[in-house]
């Protein structure tokens, strides 16, 4: 198990600037993939963060640009995160003080289930399990805050 490090406040705590590395695989297909950018964590007015990645995602030997933006909200329960796709429909909640978090969101008939772990103040890693009908793929993404000093090692 990988340590982990609490985070009182997740909103405080993912503000700024992070590289992004992200390996997918389809575990049907065998096919595999790598999204590799910028994520910037930026304030929203009223409160909240607006979560804009991009960067190139590569599959199956093409690499095309990417992007993608969440909102990232003030929780229920102070320190927490209500996150949103741009839109504003319900992704899952984000409670990171024990240091790590499980959230589920189904999609269509297809379930996502994504574990969140902070390693220290400038590392943290997702790991996203999609299994149904359409979809069966692992999604890993680390972050590094950017200017921390260490690249992302692939």
């Amino acid at each position: 198990m990988d340590a982990v490090w609490p985070v009182a406040d997740v909103l405080a705590h993912l503000a700024g600037r992070w590289r992004v590395r992200r390996d997918v695989r389809d575990l049907a297909g065998g096919d595999e993939g790598r999204f590799e950018g910028i994520t910037v964590f930026g304030a929203l007015p009223g409160g909240g963060l607006l979560h804009e990645e991009s960067g190139t995602f590569t599959w199956q030997g093409v690499a095309r640009p990417a992007t993608r933006t969440l909102r990232f909200l003030p929780g229920r329960v102070p320190g927490t995160a209500d996150v949103r796709f741009a839109d504003g429909r319900p992704f899952h909640e984000l409670d990171l003080t024990s240091g790590r978090y499980v959230a589920d969101h189904p999609c269509a008939a297809d379930l996502y289930r994504g574990e969140f772990t902070v390693r220290d103040a400038d590392h943290w890693h997702t790991l996203w399990r999609v299994a149904g009908p359409a979809k069966d793929l692992v999604l890993a993404t680390e972050y590094v805050r950017d200017g921390a000093g260490q690249r992302v090692e692939g």
